[in-house]
């Protein structure tokens, strides 16, 4: 049986990654897996928050199906899960690092093995809390050497548990399969990381941002540069903020090297499935902002690396249509031998891990934010630990929700490789045109001239919600009295 290894930065979006393109993005373990399996050049998360992310990966589930759409809300033991279905089926499943995705009493049934060491060790923030660029999330360098990080921590635990599952099997082929979960934390904010990765990108390679203050956005927008105080920081810190993010792609990179090296040493990267995502995206700077927003659905936030390099799949094959982050539930699941006992959406990738091209029909979907008849969803509580203190990064964040909840009203995209659609009932939709307008400058909801492609999107997305709306239960229940 094969043998899986989920690397999981989070936060990382995919045009920041080398081999999807970024001149300034030096990451040559990307490169190596690239070249060694399948990219898929556009993969899209099914929500642009950590938690509702990483649910939809284990279910194949979009974040509607049944709640998963906040930090706190995570998979419970009678929803099903990819770990489960693995452990279930003989698979160990050793993890390390963050978690965002089970409730406390659902480890038992999914994992069998889990610890956390920290997560990134930033420096003290850039700025003073009165000065503009305080809740910009720039900090300094780690202090410490790259393998001192706590990511690195959980890197490095991942590669003791290789040598150790490579010494007591002696490389049998017929040992208890495994597979290794390393959820890290960088490029997540505060952008910062260790040196010398920290400055290693010139301020002034960087190509043009994304501009602040377009026409035609979403209210969030101007929100949170003037709740964050954004509006009052000079160009030079978001290019600092975008230098910074890339540095930390190339310090994930670093540890990368690292763990495909201990795969290589071991022998068994001959029998594992090595998979390399992340479970949304970052602005970064573009746009003027910093960090992630509940119902923003850009292809910044949305667009992930997706690298699968499975045994006996081809090499350097790259897939151009559009598949969704949790067809890897299904694609593992496929590569195991094992079979899902509930109804999901995801599609399994096998086929184009061999080499096929995929469907270039195909649309994929993510949905975000929270609505005012639902206070307990949002990030900005009245009893959340953000407002215990206004010098709390996030403070500003949950402020705005709660005085402009309609900001963070809940949304649903569409999209296909031609255009875009954000459709939000109490906020500003979005459509675009992707093939005249790739970074999404130029927001045509209203424009007569694509009434039509409107149209027959907004006819696509009420189907998709018809058909996802909820799953039945496989199980049957009888009809007469107990």
């Amino acid at each position: 049986m094969v043998n899986f290894v989920f690397f999981i930065p989070d936060e990382m979006r995919a045009e920041s990654v080398s081999c999807y393109g970024h001149p300034l993005a030096h990451m040559p373990n990307y490169d190596r897996l690239a070249a060694e399996g399948t990219r898929f050049d556009q993969c899209h998360v099914q929500h642009t928050v950590c938690s509702p992310s990483r649910c939809s990966l284990m279910t194949g589930w979009y974040p509607h199906v049944s709640g998963h759409r906040t930090l706190w809300h995570l998979l419970r033991p009678h929803e099903p899960s990819l770990f489960r279905y693995l452990k279930e089926a003989g698979y160990h499943i050793e993890w390390y690092g963050k978690n965002d995705l089970y409730a406390a009493e659902s480890f038992a049934g999914g994992v069998d093995h889990f610890a956390d060491f920290g997560g990134g060790h930033a420096g003290p923030n850039a700025f003073q809390p009165d000065e503009p660029g305080y809740f910009s999330f720039l900090y300094e360098p780690f202090p410490g050497q790259p393998a001192e990080t706590g990511d690195m921590r959980r890197v490095q635990a991942g590669i003791d548990f290789l040598r150790e599952r490579a010494r007591q099997t002696g490389f049998a082929r017929q040992s208890e399969p495994f597979v290794l979960y390393l959820p890290l934390s960088l490029p997540h904010p505060p952008y910062a990381c260790p040196q010398p990765f920290h400055d290693m990108v010139n301020l002034a390679d960087i190509p043009p941002l994304r501009p602040a203050n377009l026409p035609g956005k979403p209210d969030y927008f101007d929100l949170i540069r003037r709740y964050r105080r954004l509006d009052e920081v000079p160009d030079e810190v978001f290019a600092k903020i975008q230098a910074v993010y890339l540095g930390s792609n190339s310090y994930v990179d670093w540890m990368l090297g690292q763990l495909l090296d201990a795969l290589d040493e071991t022998g068994l990267a001959e029998d594992t499935c090595v998979i390399i995502t992340s479970d949304h995206g970052d602005w970064a700077g573009d746009y003027g902002l910093v960090e992630k927003w509940p119902s923003a659905l850009d292809d910044t936030l949305t667009r992930v690396p997706l690298i699968i390099r499975a045994p006996g799949g081809v090499a350097g094959h790259v897939v151009r249509e559009p598949v969704e982050f949790f067809d890897i539930m299904a694609t593992v699941l496929d590569l195991a031998g094992v079979e899902a006992r509930h109804t999901h959406f995801a599609q399994s990738l096998v086929p184009q891990l061999g080499g096929a091209s995929g469907d270039p029909d195909r649309a994929v979907f993510a949905e975000g934010g929270y609505d005012p008849h639902e206070p307990h969803t949002f990030e900005g509580r009245p009893n959340a630990d953000i407002f215990r203190d206004v010098t709390n990064i996030y403070y500003p964040k949950g402020l705005q929700q709660q005085e402009h909840p309609t900001s963070v009203c809940r949304a649903v995209m569409l999209r296909t490789l031609d255009y875009k659609l954000v459709r939000r009932p109490l906020g500003v939709s979005e459509l675009y045109d992707l093939r005249a307008d790739p970074r999404e400058l130029r927001n045509v909801y209203t424009d007569p001239a694509y009434a039509d492609i409107r149209a027959q999107m907004e006819a696509s997305l009420l189907d998709w919600y018809i058909r996802t709306a909820d799953v039945v239960p496989v199980g049957e229940d009888p009809r007469g009295l107990p």
